[in-house]
């Protein structure tokens, strides 16, 4: 990255931390990711994945990685729509998702693994999830 590139990129990520968003941008072997914060809400209900958008397109990332708890508490539930209504709009902006979910952390419903894509797949490590998302 030059340094006008890293300049650009400090001032992006500067504006995404003074939204107070649980977001960073973490850059791991060449690989940016917009990752939430392990334990803190992000996404309340499904109009608040535009707050993943909004820090992916600030910062030119196309992944975000997020965990269970950043999520609706019914996105694994997949007849509650929200899954559906919050993946539609990533994908409007092409943002690809990786949830990361240890064994036994939740309970997906019975038709959940329908709507895993190109762009969402659930992974039980943070390692498995960051190479899937570099590939």
């Amino acid at each position: 990255m030059s340094v006008r590139e890293t300049c650009r990129f400090a001032q992006r990520y500067n504006r995404i931390v003074s939204l107070g968003v649980p977001l960073r941008v973490i850059d791991e072997l060449g690989v940016r990711v917009v990752e939430g914060t392990r334990g803190e809400s992000l996404v309340r209900r499904p109009q608040d994945a535009t707050l993943v958008i909004e820090a992916c397109l600030s910062t030119g990332v196309r992944q975000a990685l997020l965990y269970p708890e950043n999520l609706t508490p019914r996105f694994f539930d997949l007849s509650s729509g929200e899954a559906g209504e919050i993946l539609d709009k990533l994908r409007r902006f092409r943002v690809r998702l990786a949830v990361v979910c240890p064994p036994s952390t939740v309970t997906f419903s019975t038709r959940f693994t329908e709507i895993l894509a190109n762009d969402l797949r659930v992974f039980e490590t943070r390692e498995e999830a960051r190479q899937w998302l570099g590939g």
